[in-house]
């Protein structure tokens, strides 16, 4: 008994070491118990990510197996490599971008689309261990970056809509109009979300998990087109796995630039702000305001997308879920850790995961969109151009069902307006620059 005691204690002593426990006012329960947590409150992105990329023609039996190993890698990575306490996932909103933009919208072939990934995941590495990211973060303006979030806000919200049929084609007038409000999965989604937004408002860990798991049992008994498949089985990517099928030939294209560009810019924003949110709620920010190992973390991230892009899913990214760890204590990687642990436990039931209906899993869709939509009181009102160059960005994503063209209108709109309102003093080089390219691209004819 006293041997294994000791060991157990040699055991503790070593995590508390490498993770440096103690030292941040945690304990080994506290951090097991925060990565439970995380973990609960992202795993829905599991079933919904091979839901979407499923549209645009992905094998769902292939990404789940892909979405599972990225989420579980990547946030043993960020984990053990930053000592950070976040988990990491397939972004929902780079996951939108992948399939209904890159795939049905520009129709791109898949194995271009995950190439791309696996190219934008290098090209952030590359920019977060060579300090370009501050570059990027310094000539990209954040009115545009806050109102490309509003704008993928709004394109997961209404591809939610559209994939449960409460939104429908119009032949007439106005593309879209509202689809049969008394329909069983019209009816189960709004139900849905209204449930989701009661439990996130109570703080209920796994509240979006619960309603995902309660829909799909309602409608195995009400909906005869539900059937139940089994709960285990082995992990396998099948035949139509898009893993190792990277194509490197068909993204060396000019006209390939600013799909990545949009990536890019995308993941350096998020990964930016999600960091700092979860590193500051963690108590992780030093005396001169910077992120304890921050650069560790956001090269954690982008490698993140080099596992996705490599496996054959969309680009991965730290989750704001992340937060709920650290808000039930988690302050070292070991919360990581544990959430990835558990991710890839779930491998093994892809059975139940493959049965979820498109009406369980766009409550989530539309709760993430809204979240998504509160990026409009980030955007500074008394700048008046930059604040109406952002909404222009928004507002162009969804008619334009493109977040590369919301983006390159943006820029457009930003630099002219600041010139026309005698404020260029406020563009800087880069920001010029990228207009510039962006137009000229779309003039050309070269975009996508």
């Amino acid at each position: 008994m006293s041997k294994v005691t000791t060991d157990n204690s040699a055991n503790q002593s070593g995590l508390d070491c490498f993770f440096q426990i103690s030292q941040r006012g945690s304990t080994l329960r506290t951090e097991i118990i925060a990565g439970l947590t995380t973990f609960l409150a992202m795993v829905y992105s599991v079933i919904v990510v091979p839901g979407m990329l499923a549209k645009a023609g992905f094998d769902p039996h292939a990404t789940f197996i892909a979405t599972c190993l990225t989420a579980g890698l990547g946030s043993i990575l960020i984990g053990a490599f930053a000592n950070a306490p976040m988990a990491i996932g397939c972004a929902l909103s780079l996951t939108a971008y992948t399939a209904f933009t890159m795939v049905l919208g520009q129709n791109l072939p898949i194995a271009t689309a995950v190439t791309a990934v696996f190219v934008m995941g290098v090209v952030f590495a590359v920019i977060s261990l060579t300090g370009i990211r501050n570059w990027i973060l310094r000539n990209l303006p954040v009115c545009i970056a806050h109102g490309t979030g509003i704008g993928i806000g709004l394109f997961l919200f209404i591809i939610a809509c559209n994939n449960v049929r409460l939104v429908v084609a119009n032949p007439n007038g106005i593309p879209v109009a509202f689809g049969n409000f008394t329909s069983f999965e019209c009816l189960m989604t709004l139900i849905g979300l209204a449930l989701i937004i009661g439990l996130e408002k109570l703080r209920v860990t796994g509240g979006i998990l619960l309603v995902i798991i309660a829909l799909t049992v309602v409608g195995i008994i009400f909906d005869p087109n539900l059937k139940f498949n089994g709960v285990f089985a082995l992990p396998s990517f099948g035949e139509k796995s898009y893993a190792f099928s990277l194509d490197f030939a068909s993204v060396a294209n000019v006209a390939m630039i600013p799909i990545i560009f949009a990536l890019v810019m995308t993941a350096v924003f998020d990964a930016t702000g999600t960091i700092r949110a979860v590193a500051g709620q963690a108590g992780l920010i030093d005396k001169d305001g910077q992120i304890i190992n921050g650069q560790k973390a956001l090269t954690a991230d982008s490698l993140s997308s080099v596992i996705a892009g490599l496996l054959g899913t969309a680009p991965a990214a730290v989750y704001v879920e992340s937060a709920s760890g650290t808000a039930a204590g988690g302050k070292t990687g070991l919360t990581a850790v544990v959430a990835g642990v558990l991710f890839l436990v779930i491998l093994f039931f892809q059975p139940l995961a493959s049965m979820v209906p498109s009406y369980a899993t766009a409550p989530a869709l539309m709760y993430v969109g809204l979240l998504m939509l509160s990026n409009v009181s980030k955007l500074d009102f008394s700048d008046f151009v930059g604040a109406m160059s952002g909404l222009l960005t928004a507002v162009f994503i969804i008619l334009a069902t493109n977040i590369v063209t919301g983006i390159m209108l943006g820029f457009a709109t930003l630099v002219i307006g600041r010139v026309v309102s005698g404020e260029w003093r406020k563009l800087n080089v880069g920001t010029v620059l990228i207009a510039v390219v962006l137009v000229a691209f779309y003039a050309s004819g070269l975009a996508i």
